[in-house]
């Protein structure tokens, strides 16, 4: 993505934003960490176990400048940017932009169903491509996996054995175990048991990273947690 002078590239962009809150990242492969949400509002995608779906509508509009000061206040190195889908928002480039020039590691939670093509790229994309039993895998942007490094990773929820042997294919068809830092398996809270998803990855010696929901673990589905 070419360089914006960060000045001129934020004056006037403003963003619907759900909330933002410091908390532990309960995710990915930076999972423990006290990490900066901005989750932004708006989502194009209904899947069956959205555990965000307060994020669908209403928020409040904020200039870039306002979030980055909010985030600043944390004084933590991590911020992710969430949603809903973030990428829904064509400002939320130059908010991503703006956070790694003030030195901060980001990282982007989408549905990979929106291209990524012009994100950052210095901002880790960890892109969650929809299973059948989502209800939206015919959403996703194969494409998208043109546009992924070795920095990125990649997220299959997984709702039952079905959806675990449509990521297996998915993985083998992209090439995915080879393309970016991790391929994460994550049980669907309260459709595929943990334990079920464990012992299938073990069994098949899968190589990738099985994560629960920290966050759920610790607060339950407690918003802004």
């Amino acid at each position: 993505m070419a360089a914006v002078d960060a000045n001129t590239s934020s004056a006037g962009v403003s963003l619907r934003i759900t909330e933002i809150f410091l908390s532990l990242q309960g995710e990915a492969n930076t999972v423990g960490r006290p990490t900066v949400f901005v989750r932004l509002t708006g989502c194009p995608l209904r899947c069956v176990y959205c555990d965000s779906a307060y994020a669908f509508s209403g928020g409040q509009q904020m200039s870039v400048q306002d979030i980055l000061q909010q985030v600043r206040g944390y004084e933590v190195k991590h911020v992710t940017v969430t949603g809903g889908e973030p990428l829904a928002q064509p400002g939320v480039h130059q908010l991503m932009q703006l956070l790694c020039d003030d030195g901060l590691q980001v990282s982007l939670e989408t549905s990979g169903a929106l291209s990524v093509a012009e994100v950052d790229q210095r901002v880790i994309k960890v892109v969650d491509f929809k299973t059948p039993a989502s209800a939206e895998s015919h959403r996703n942007l194969w494409q998208n996996v043109d546009h992924l490094s070795s920095q990125d990773q990649v997220k299959f929820v997984i709702c039952d054995e079905q959806d675990y042997d449509w990521a297996r294919l998915k993985c083998d068809q992209h090439g995915l175990y080879n393309k970016v830092a991790d391929v994460l398996f994550s049980p669907s809270h309260g459709q595929m048991p943990p334990r079920g998803l464990a012992d299938l990855i073990v069994r098949d010696r899968l190589p990738v990273r099985m994560q629960v929901q920290l966050h759920k673990l610790l607060w339950g589905d407690e918003p802004g947690r």
